[in-house]
């Protein structure tokens, strides 16, 4: 094992990990940005989290491709986490650092199968829900609307009057998009549709075939071209003097911290407020960031392993430990909460890279690229990053599978779709739960149908009830309603040939229905295979 270990941190392979670490960093840089954009924070706050999820967290990882970093997924997360502090970071960083401890003893206590425990269709909800709110809350930022604006404050207020709401009440989520927007339209920035259009345009034209199939673009991916050819307009429309309508106000840009180009660290870094531990609602946002990212970890260990040329086998529980630490220090320095990522790991893989040395070759990067260019940094137009962000909510949408799985799956589906409905009415954390109960319906309903085969012969006037493997309680009901059924004066069979474990509520009920029913209806029963449950022979 130790043997592995040294290998997966050699530099006897930097010829092969460097130039796969050069990939990965063109893939998270503009995605740590464009998550910490859409999570409503300062642009820093993505770029630590890709640092440590790069440098600390593949320190501790079993994973020998997987990249960790800010993820799409838990953006809604952060964005109504921060919201339900009023938007004090200190307290919500608090809550990632909080997070970090219950990931880290979830893997102590050996707690990495959870994952395995939730249904598909529950997380394949869960991921749409998150994209499609990813979607909709770029809408605003690609009419080039940006809050704090006159527009924007007018839009608020008009809308709080009308329907005689105090500025302090916390508005629904699909509510703000739909007054974001509006205001967006009322201001509309033609630079900023012309930017969004256009990196679009990049980011699909890199999703075909014929440009995958060029060794050039497989490197070189497409949201860092959108970045690129987005701040080229911006600052070609602002030197140019085309207007005001063709230009882009510092709003629209993206911004990093004054403290971080004047070098002055002690004001830089936000530290968590621990005098909020008492806050019941800072537990929350922790246990819900925690359980959330523990998920996502999960299903890109499981995505990773299986692109891994090698069929390495991730620990998931050192995976956890190694999350939960990464978290804890984001959230003590002002950073985003972290999950591994299966577009980062992916392109690793890809990259051809042979040991973990790639993935802290790439945090390193990062941090490098963070101190020595944040001026070109600040040039990245916010509506190029809304077309990465639509790109990747529509990745998590999923909506083609959705779609196909009406044909195969059709609850799998009505469950995904009720995770959506019910995440956008309510919250995240309730919109899962409100799916996972349908979810256990279902499994229970199609337990409750088939832990027994019936079949009624109406010539012979023969009940045959055949058990399958495992009878629980659960299934009590049906089979108490299957015998009540039975008219007297006909014959019932019952086998347990196959049955391994038959609940002592079903067996209580066989007793009741051999020594009661069947005497009192004058019913011929047959039992096969029951020697093996003492509860039916010994009576």
């Amino acid at each position: 094992m130790s043997n592995t270990k040294n290998n997966n941190f050699s530099l006897k392979h930097f010829k092969n990990d460097f130039p796969a670490s050069l990939v990965v960093w063109l893939v998270a840089l503009p995605l740590c940005i464009g998550i910490a954009k859409g999570s409503e924070v300062n642009a820093f706050s993505g770029l630590i989290a890709g640092i440590i999820g790069g440098i600390i967290v593949t320190i501790f990882s079993g994973s020998k491709f997987g990249v960790s970093g800010p993820a799409a997924g838990l953006i809604t997360i952060v964005v109504a986490g921060i919201s339900t502090f009023n938007g004090n970071l200190e307290v919500f960083f608090l809550a990632v650092f909080l997070s970090g401890i219950i990931q880290f003893l979830l893997g102590l206590f050996r707690l990495g199968v959870i994952g395995y425990f939730v249904p598909t269709s529950v997380i394949n909800g869960m991921l749409a829900s998150i994209g499609l709110t990813l979607m909709l809350k770029q809408l605003p930022l690609i009419f080039g609307g940006y809050g704090g604006s006159a527009t924007h404050n007018a839009v608020y207020s008009s809308y709080m009057q009308a329907n005689g709401i105090e500025t302090t009440h916390e508005l629904h989520l699909l509510v703000k998009i739909w007054l974001d927007t509006q205001a967006g339209i009322q201001s509309i920035s033609t630079a900023a549709l012309i930017i969004f259009a256009v990196s679009l345009l990049t980011m699909l034209l890199w999703e075909q075939d014929f440009m995958k199939k060029r060794k050039l673009f497989q490197y070189f991916p497409g949201s860092l071209a959108a970045v690129i050819i987005g701040s080229v307009m911006a600052y070609w429309f602002n030197s140019n003097g085309a207007g005001e309508s063709l230009s882009l106000v510092k709003q629209q840009l993206v911004s990093l911290p004054a403290e971080l180009k004047a070098w002055d660290f002690k004001n830089l870094v936000k530290l968590p407020d621990f005098t909020a531990l008492a806050n019941p609602n800072v537990w929350i946002v922790a246990f819900t960031i925690a359980i959330v990212g523990s998920i996502e970890t999960l299903l890109s260990v499981e995505a990773t392993d299986k692109l891994d040329p090698d069929k390495n086998l991730s620990p998931t529980n050192k995976e956890l430990k190694a999350q939960g630490i990464g978290n804890a220090i984001s959230g003590l320095i002002g950073g985003l909460p972290i999950t591994m990522v299966i577009v980062r790991s992916s392109a690793n893989i890809n990259a051809k890279a042979k040991t973990q040395m790639s993935a802290i070759y790439h945090g390193i990067l990062l941090l490098i690229s963070v101190f020595t260019f944040p001026t070109l940094l600040e040039m990245i137009p916010s509506a190029s990053l809304a077309a990465i962000l639509c790109i990747l909510g529509f990745k998590l949408l999923k909506l083609k599978k959705v779609i196909e799985m009406f044909k195969t799956d059709r609850q799998g589906a009505i469950v995904i779709i009720v995770t959506i409905a019910a995440v956008l009415a309510t919250d995240l954390l309730k919109g899962v739960g409100i799916g996972f109960a349908l979810a256990m319906f279902f499994i229970l309903r199609k337990n409750y149908v088939l832990a027994f085969i019936d079949h009624w012969d109406e010539q012979k006037k023969e009940l045959t009830v055949s058990f399958s493997q495992i009878v629980s309680f659960l299934n009590k009901g049906a089979l108490m309603q299957k015998l009540q059924n039975v008219p007297p004066n006909s014959k019932v069979k019952m086998s347990a040939k196959k049955c391994h474990e038959m609940s002592k509520e079903i067996q209580e009920v066989i007793v009741d229905f051999r020594d009661i029913t069947s005497k009192t209806n004058n019913i011929e029963l047959e039992l096969i295979g029951f020697e093996k449950f003492d509860h039916v022979a010994e009576d």
